[in-house]
């Protein structure tokens, strides 16, 4: 398959603002490719070169690709930063001067899909001393055969900027009408999916093999599932009447973790699937030791805690052991306790369709408890008297909340529904729970701001059913002078000239901005609102959030995605309107 062809489908795709067009381009383009490379088109539009657990990243930085630019094209470097102050897009600059460069010549060689991925690819795998003279060099090669639009495609994804605004959901929706014409496979493939959260592999099954290949998707250690998710309701007395008799835990506000033992090997992966063992080797060293079996799966919640007070400390002190650097000088000052709360596998056998009582059971009898690792507190009742009490207990000693799970369900990869019920103080009264919100745009400053540059953020929550984000709140409290400076930095990295696809906005800020970073924010209270998009319907107004404030910086550990949902801010303004 010739590049130029992917380059004219994301072309397409970034001059649309339909999502159902995009959906259409999509699908088309997955029809086009041959089923050898459908696992390649699938990782460039996801912005990887491989799942996100293989960790495998191009590393680049944008003055190495500047030099690579200058390289391929012949011209100076300070004349593609200038081009590139001037355009603020290094893929524009690169298409540009490529231009220039192809015009002197009679044909330019004909790129292959094949071509720029395992240039890619090689890119990823240059490490050590010289690897940046290697990957410059690599680069520039791949340029030096580009077409202009390949060119401007290639540079963004190494920079990690293809703005595409492509989200799973499309992507699974559009693998299913390029496999039989419409989006009735869109089930099957997500299932396969959340068991070995490598969409590329599943497609390549998919069209490879048969629609039967999809069934066969098993887990297997080493590789991440897709993690479950609760849904919220507001009261005890509204938990046991939905589930009955239940598991009720505590809610820790830390790293959840999935932690993979495979021999002597341990893989640590985050919320967000990525491989991040190295950071915490206290809990490495632990599962490796009191885990009782050679290949298991567990979950937990991993924090930091104060031995000599007992007390586990606030997010905001476990966030500091997410970090690159002084990592063993890191563990010992702050160690970190894995509190596990669910067993997936074990003796060579997935549990994840088994009753939750049954893996409890497994989880007492595999676990050596202490050194690091403790089962999350947790009581088994029917009576909503005890749920409460627990529950304020909880709260006291510095938990979010707890969370009531069905003892006769399996665990539900990558699913949100009332096998897992989540009950925070917030939800007992007034919105005293926090929400998680994606920037999709900002307003430049006025006033004292003005020196910013940023006075406000236009925030949106996450629509699961149309993959898109809806907007909900203009935020412009909560960060001091430094955040609101380093923020605008930041934001103007993946800012754009006009709303993608994906953003659903009767407001128009200053900046749009592609919808990629999710702060926590708080708020008197939900209201609807004929402003924003989010719930809204031809009837009905949306949602709004009053008095909103942040409450964090960017969350690194949360994608987009993994936002508040529509839905969850529908649930929450019925709770208001019952208490």
């Amino acid at each position: 398959m010739k590049f130029i062809d992917v380059a004219k489908y994301f072309d397409n795709i970034e001059k649309t603002t339909k999502r159902l067009e995009m959906f259409d381009i999509l699908s088309n383009l997955f029809k086009e490719t041959p089923n050898e490379n459908i696992d390649k088109i699938i990782y460039i539009c996801q912005e990887q070169i491989k799942p996100p657990f293989e960790s495998l990243k191009i590393d680049m930085a944008e003055k190495m690709l500047q030099k690579s630019i200058a390289r391929a094209t012949g011209v100076s470097l300070k004349k593609v930063i200038e081009l590139y102050k001037n355009k603020g897009d290094l893929g524009l600059v690169a298409e540009e001067l490529s231009k220039a460069q192809k015009s002197k010549l009679i044909q330019p060689d004909e790129l292959t899909l094949i071509d720029v991925y395992d240039s890619f690819l090689k890119t990823a795998k240059s490490s050590g001393v010289g690897s940046v003279d290697i990957k410059i060099s690599i680069i520039a090669g791949i340029l030096g055969r580009a077409k202009p639009l390949e060119a401007k495609y290639i540079c963004r994804f190494i920079i990690g900027k293809l703005r595409l605004g492509v989200g799973d959901p499309t992507l699974m929706d559009s693998l299913s009408k390029a496999k039989i014409g419409d989006r009735s496979l869109r089930e099957k493939i997500e299932k396969a999916y959340n068991l070995c959260s490598d969409l590329g592999e599943v497609a390549k099954k998919l069209f490879i093999e048969d629609i039967e290949s999809l069934e066969k998707f098993k887990i297997t250690p080493g590789k991440p599932i897709r993690m479950a998710l609760a849904e919220r309701l507001s009261t005890p007395e509204e938990i046991i009447e939905k589930i009955g008799k239940c598991a009720v835990e505590g809610k820790y506000d830390g790293f959840r973790l999935q932690c993979h033992k495979i021999g002597k090997q341990v893989k640590i992966f985050s919320r967000n699937l990525e491989e991040i063992s190295y950071m915490f080797p206290e809990i490495v060293h632990s599962i490796k030791k009191y885990i009782k079996s050679e290949k298991a799966i567990i979950e937990g919640e991993a924090i930091v805690y104060n031995e000599a007070t007992e007390e586990l400390m606030p997010f905001q002190v476990t966030m500091t052991r997410k970090r690159k650097y002084e990592i063993d000088k890191k563990s010992k000052e702050l160690p970190l306790k894995l509190f596990i709360f669910d067993l997936l596998y074990i003796n060579g056998k997935d549990y994840t369709e088994k009753p939750l009582r049954e893996r409890i059971k497994l989880m007492e009898k595999n676990i050596e408890l202490g050194n690091g690792l403790e089962l999350a507190e947790r009581i088994i009742t029917e009576n909503p008297e005890e749920v409460d009490r627990f529950f304020e207990n909880v709260i006291s000693r510095g938990l979010e909340g707890v969370l009531a799970k069905r003892l006769d369900a399996g665990y539900s990869a990558g699913g949100r529904n009332y096998d897992w019920i989540k009950l925070k103080r917030g939800y007992k009264g007034d919105l005293t729970d926090t929400i998680d919100v994606v920037i999709i745009g900002y307003i430049k400053g006025r006033g004292a701001r003005a020196k910013f540059g940023i006075g406000a953020l236009l925030a949106g929550v996450y629509d699961k059913k149309e993959d898109s984000f809806k907007s909900i709140a203009r935020i412009g409290s909560g960060f001091s002078e430094e955040k609101w400076q380093e923020l605008k930095s930041e934001l103007d990295k993946i800012s754009l000239k006009q709303k993608p696809a994906r953003i659903e906005s009767e407001i128009k800020p200053d900046v749009w901005v592609e919808p990629k970073y999710v702060i926590e924010v708080a708020a008197d209270e939900i209201t609807k609102s004929p402003m924003h998009t989010a719930g809204r319907t031809e009837k009905e107004s949306g949602y709004a959030l009053r008095f909103p404030r942040a409450k964090s910086f960017i969350r690194v550990d949360k994608k987009a995605e993994d936002a508040t949902s529509v839905e969850e801010i529908k649930k929450m303004h019925k709770m208001q309107s019952d208490v």
